[in-house]
């Protein structure tokens, strides 16, 4: 239970990072150019500690699959980004894939 954790608030942090990323408007903003380090710092640091528990492959994989379909939903939620269906798609495929790994991790994988 507490890898999972480790690996969520990872995944958060991750995404906290990215999104102030785009808020710091190319390191104009300060504050958000501040706490895209902060949190991707808190996030790398978490992370480390989470993959004692996982296999890299696996944690990375959720972690990248989880992070664009988050960071995909708040760019076409917050900043207003074009949510055409090819998007949309290519989003549930990743989705998809990550399903697949937490069952081939937890041994009810098909192959």
């Amino acid at each position: 239970m507490m890898r999972w954790l480790l690996l969520s608030v990872g995944i958060l942090t991750e995404l906290c990072g990215s999104t102030c990323m785009k808020l710091s408007d190319g390191f104009s903003n300060i504050y958000a150019s501040v706490l895209t380090f902060v949190f991707w710092g808190i996030s790398f640091t978490v992370f480390i500690f989470a993959l004692k528990e996982f296999d890299l492959s696996f944690a990375y994989a959720i972690w990248a699959g989880l992070g664009i379909l988050l960071v995909s939903l708040i760019g076409m939620i917050y900043f207003k980004e074009p949510a055409g269906s090819m998007k949309i798609l290519s989003i549930l495929v990743i989705v998809a894939g990550v399903v697949m790994l937490n069952l081939t991790e937890n041994g009810s994988g098909m192959m």
